[in-house]
């Protein structure tokens, strides 16, 4: 404390004796002036100002060097600590310093102090560190537990985890995390997608999953979870992806095997609906002629009441293929133009009956795209039955396609009826999700837009939607150009793509590194 009352006593001082030398010159330069050299005390007082100014702006140059000059010591001996800095800063002579000299010395000494004080504890810490394979709290969580390096590769695993993956720790430490799990996740936000999106933009996060399912090898059980993962880029072990997984196989599993059990039912239903349909053709046929303009009513009705049903039907059959990672496409070169129009054609009956109008306005330039024929038009007889269903007193709605700017061949499905509250929208490509406030005016099942997204994703497009509550809703979706999927995904034996429907699948052939 005496050394920094010094060092404030020796700034005063240093300003009064600059302040006083400025008055001198001022008034002396002023007295040598008027008396000595007989000038005009106007000029007199001109140069003796214009003295005093110049002696200020020395001054000025100066005096913050002085008082400044133990901080400058002080800040370049704190960056030479760091081995980064030591070969950038200048060397210091502290005799040269004019005031706060033994403040300095002692300030500089308590730095190299403190710092290998620090030092020692940081090594003594090291030394004493509790190996994480040996940790007591982690070993005991009824939980299993995997924590990865940067790599993904798996340096810790509890033996819980060991136990319900049913392997030794020693086949699982050590191993690309990929390689260990195959984990299918619900929708196309995966583990793997929220990784490298914190590791691009964020030095820690943490995000969780629901439903996750993970398939084992050696006719072990399929185990369904909940799972958290975080992240810290900055973790000195190098441990920087944290996984805890929450066991939920008994109640997730059921509500798989109850849609198991509802599409082996209902896949009964494929045959006499294939009969009906073509009994009600034939009648339709053979009797047009011959029927009054009720009778063909009956007729047109029953056609889009069978289509209805085959479409639900398709549905519960496709999400037990989803949901099982069964439902394989076989991506094509097809025309767009003719694959929407004959979608159109084949659910524009539904929409007569409702007495809905279908404009339709398709892009003559569209290039081929690479698709599934048969699950793409699922897609659009969902996208299209719903704006139909929904379109209540509104006897229009358009359809669109075209090239848009990102060069994805875009379709976009607009009815003007109920809308949907913005509050629910996010929710809509869930499975089993359906508005509240319309289950009881409009049926359906809740399926169809989480299938659409399934296939979309698996086609590697976009869907989305746009709505207002009261105005109508927008859906719309893309596909690529054939020529633009990726030389590596095409069979070049038939021009042909093979992708499982589960476009977000993701498991240890997906991510071999």
């Amino acid at each position: 404390m005496d050394d920094f009352k010094k060092l404030t006593r020796n700034s005063k001082d240093l300003v009064f004796v600059i302040l006083a030398i400025n008055l001198i010159i001022i008034f002396g330069s002023l007295d040598i002036e008027y008396y000595l050299f007989n000038l005009s005390l106007e000029l007199s007082l001109s140069i003796s100002g214009l003295l005093g100014v110049l002696f200020l702006a020395v001054s000025y140059l100066i005096i913050p060097k002085i008082l400044l000059s133990p901080i400058k010591i002080i800040w370049y001996t704190i960056l030479k600590l760091n081995p980064n800095q030591e070969g950038l800063m200048p060397k210091i002579n502290q005799n040269k310093i004019l005031i706060g000299k033994e403040l300095v010395t002692n300030l500089i000494g308590q730095i190299y102090n403190i710092t290998n004080t620090v030092n020692q504890d940081l090594i003594k810490i090291e030394e004493e560190k509790t190996d994480l394979k040996t940790d007591f709290l982690a070993n005991r969580i009824p939980l299993p537990i995997f924590v990865l390096d940067n790599n993904e590769n798996v340096k810790f695993v509890n033996k819980y985890a060991a136990t319900y993956l049913g392997l030794e720790i020693d086949n699982i430490l050590n191993k690309n995390i990929y390689s260990i799990l195959e984990l299918s996740f619900p929708s196309n936000d995966t583990f793997d997608t929220w990784l490298k999106d914190a590791k691009n933009h964020t030095a820690i996060s943490t995000k969780s999953w629901e439903r996750v399912k993970l398939n084992l090898q050696d006719n072990h059980p399929t185990l369904y979870f909940d799972m958290v993962a975080y992240y810290n880029l900055g973790n000195t072990e190098g441990y920087s992806t944290i996984i805890t997984l929450f066991d939920h196989t008994k109640q997730y599993s059921q509500d798989d095997q109850a849609i198991n059990f509802v599409a082996i039912a209902i896949h009964e239903l494929r045959t006499p609906l294939t009969l009906l349909k073509g009994y009600i053709e034939v009648f339709s046929d053979e009797l047009e002629d011959n029927l009054d303009p009720e009778l063909k009513s009956f007729v047109e009705k029953m056609k889009a009441t069978n289509d209805q049903l085959n479409l639900f039907v398709n549905n519960i059959l496709n999400v037990a293929r989803i949901d099982n990672d069964e439902m394989i496409l076989k991506l094509h070169a097809q025309s767009w133009d003719k694959i929407l129009t004959e979608a159109i054609d084949n659910i524009n009956l539904r929409a007569k009956v409702r007495g809905i109008n279908l404009e339709v306005k398709i892009d003559p330039n569209i290039p081929e795209v690479g698709i599934d024929r048969i699950s793409i038009q699922e897609v659009l007889y969902n996208l299209l039955d719903n704006a139909i269903k929904y379109s209540k007193d509104s006897k229009k709605i358009i359809i669109k396609s075209y090239l848009n700017d990102e060069g994805f061949v875009e379709t976009t499905i607009q009815d003007f009826g109920r809308g949907i509250p913005e509050s629910i929208i996010g929710n809509l490509f869930t499975k089993f999700y359906r508005d509240h406030h319309n289950r009881s005016q409009v049926g359906g099942t809740g399926l169809g837009l989480y299938i659409s997204k399934a296939i979309i994703d698996a086609h590697h497009g976009n869907i989305w939607v746009k709505s207002k509550e009261g105005e109508g809703s927008t859906f719309g979706f893309t596909v690529l150009p054939f020529d633009l999927l990726s030389k590596e995904q095409k069979n070049l034996v038939n021009n042909e793509i093979i992708q499982n429907a589960h476009g977000w699948i993701n498991n240890h052939s997906y991510y071999r590194r």
